[in-house]
């Protein structure tokens, strides 16, 4: 039939791209045409995502779906293979859900718009494109056209320390992606006959631990860069801090689950028995990642670097998912990225709403907006107690399941996992307090913020008990120049928020996407665990990891291997 020869996911990975390079001859003089046109074009290829994966995708299915394979350069073993299975479908949709409404969010930019929206455009193909790839040099290939966008986003539209954020990203991502193409060499060449980069056909080498070992930590490193693993997360808060909204929304909703989806895809899906010897360290590197980035959070005054270290300790939750060898933890870390990816979209959002009103984005400095902005106070609210996980909330629901994943696995011993918990329990009871004390400085001011010279403020009435006072800045909030939210900022974050309690109540709404899959990536790394254990049962070193084997993986996995 038409519809299953037609090809759905290059068409939704080509068009974004196609329809940029149309921008510079669009005729427009003030940028309202491009920006309509670029609007358009996001809406309709996330309908087409919508519209492909209702009719070809299937749930319960674990494989890979909707396959497409073209020859590309068959000489050095390089397709262009695309294809989507339970981990690409609910981040391919986020990565259009999120940059169409970050385009949405930047109706006001009015400094070169037509590089603005072309770049936009390509970041969006790239994006879909890294959670489409079916050939890891592809993958690798997409991973690097989507920085270059980033870099000149954050570079023209940001803010005083703009180039040197955006040289950081640079320096970082890039420097890190070299791994990616490494790894990418050694799986494609190993075993000689001919080279290939099929993600199918490079699962079923049996590669030597040794080497299993050595591509696990690079791509790990890779990937930890992108997912701001400590300690190499350090480019975040400034890349952050220095962006403009709009790219901070793709930056924190889309940019960081790449990492996350190349640990899935890559080192556990295709180095299970490394993942074994490795997940403890995850399990670590998420603790700290929770209790590191939620300190370093109060100590920020910046409001975007905030919300940019509490980004880092919730991807904390994502590791510990990771390495908890339970169905339960793989669906909480899928969860995690997909609840984290609509929080952190919709409060760097927010923050960009703030800032256009109060041109800083020092906290101290707003002192009590909220009396003249309620609708922004309301919404920020609701995104602040969606991100502390208050029930209800997606958020919710994710970091629970990563708690009792990793609670009830039988890998690790009690010991480990009663103190894994406990650490990272304590990064949940600090985020709201720096959440809160956020909201408390913003929108309700302290003494410092109240502080102002009314007598020389200029206003005709000097004395009205309704003076709101913004910084330095006293207004009459009868002269409306903090404003509070319109009508499509209202809807911005309104689409977020549906979909954040949405998940919260319902949350197979985005599980019986994954579910199949995560389950079988998860089956696949206990094999291995029990098969490495039968002849190295003290795998985890003497101690606190002395691992456990459940007597129906060793029986299971006997059988299959007789």
């Amino acid at each position: 039939m038409m519809a299953d020869q037609f090809p759905w996911l290059t068409a939704i990975v080509l068009f974004p791209l196609l329809a940029s390079f149309l921008i510079p001859v669009i005729p427009d003089k003030d940028g309202k045409l491009i920006r309509w046109y670029a609007l358009g074009v996001g809406i309709a290829d996330f309908a087409l995502m919508c519209y492909t994966f209702w009719q070809h995708y299937d749930p319960s299915d674990a494989s890979f779906q909707i396959v497409e394979n073209f020859a590309w350069m068959p000489q050095l073993g390089l397709n262009w293979s695309v294809a989507v299975d339970g981990i690409s479908v609910p981040l391919v949709l986020l990565a259009g859900f999120v940059t169409t409404l970050s385009m949405f969010s930047a109706w006001q930019v009015d400094r070169r718009p037509r590089l603005f929206y072309f770049l936009m455009l390509v970041l969006y193909s790239a994006q879909v494109g890294v959670f489409v790839a079916k050939d890891l040099m592809l993958f690798f290939i997409m991973w690097e056209v989507e920085l270059v966008p980033v870099y000149l986003l954050v570079s023209i539209w940001g803010g005083q320390r703009r180039r040197y954020a955006a040289t950081k990203f640079i320096l970082y991502t890039a420097a890190a992606s070299i791994f990616i193409l490494v790894a990418a060499l050694a799986m494609g060449l190993y075993g000689g006959g001919n080279m290939s980069f099929d993600l199918t056909t490079l699962a079923l080498k049996d590669y030597p631990l040794g080497l299993q070992l050595l591509l696990y930590a690079g791509l790990f490193i890779a990937f930890g860069v992108k997912l701001a693993i400590f300690p190499l997360h350090t480019w975040l808060p400034d890349a952050h801090g220095e962006a403009s909204s709009p790219v901070s929304m793709i930056l924190a909703g889309v940019l960081l689950k790449m990492g996350g989806y190349g640990l899935i895809r890559l080192n556990m899906e295709l180095l299970p028995d490394a993942h074994v010897y490795f997940a403890p360290v995850l399990a670590v590197l998420g603790v700290v990642n929770i209790i590191y980035g939620a300190l370093n959070s109060f100590a920020q005054t910046n409001m975007k670097r905030r919300l940019a270290f509490s980004s880092i300790s919730h991807m904390g939750f994502v590791l510990l998912g990771l390495a908890s060898f339970t169905d339960l933890g793989m669906n909480g870390a899928m969860l995690q990225m997909i609840s984290h990816g609509l929080i952190a979209s919709v409060l760097f959002f927010l923050a960009g709403v703030t800032y256009d009103r109060t041109r800083t984005m020092v906290m101290k400095d707003m002192g009590g907006i909220g009396q003249a902005m309620p609708i922004v106070f309301a919404l920020f609210t609701i995104g602040a107690m969606a991100s502390l996980a208050l029930p209800g909330m997606s958020g919710f629901v994710g970091e629970l399941s990563v708690f009792v994943g990793l609670t009830t696995s039988d890998v690790y011993s009690s010991i480990f996992c009663t103190v894994t918990v406990f650490l990272a329990a304590v990064g949940v009871i600090l985020t709201p307090i720096y959440l809160l004390s956020m909201l408390r400085q913003v929108f309700y001011g302290n003494d410092a913020a109240l502080i102002c010279d009314i007598n020389n403020a200029g206003l005709e009435n000097q004395e009205d008990e309704g003076t709101a006072c913004f910084g330095t800045d006293c207004l009459l909030p009868t002269q409306a120049v903090y404003s509070d939210a319109r009508p499509r900022e209202v809807f911005i974050a309104a689409c977020f928020i549906v979909l954040i309690i949405g998940i919260g109540f319902y949350p197979k709404l985005a599980m019986q996407m994954y579910d199949a899959k995560t389950v079988a990536v998860n089956t696949h790394v206990r094999q291995s665990y029990t098969i490495i254990s039968q002849s190295n049962p003290r795998i985890y070193a003497d101690g606190f990891l002395i691992p456990k084997i459940a007597e129906p993986d060793i029986n299971s996995v006997l059988a299959t291997l007789k």
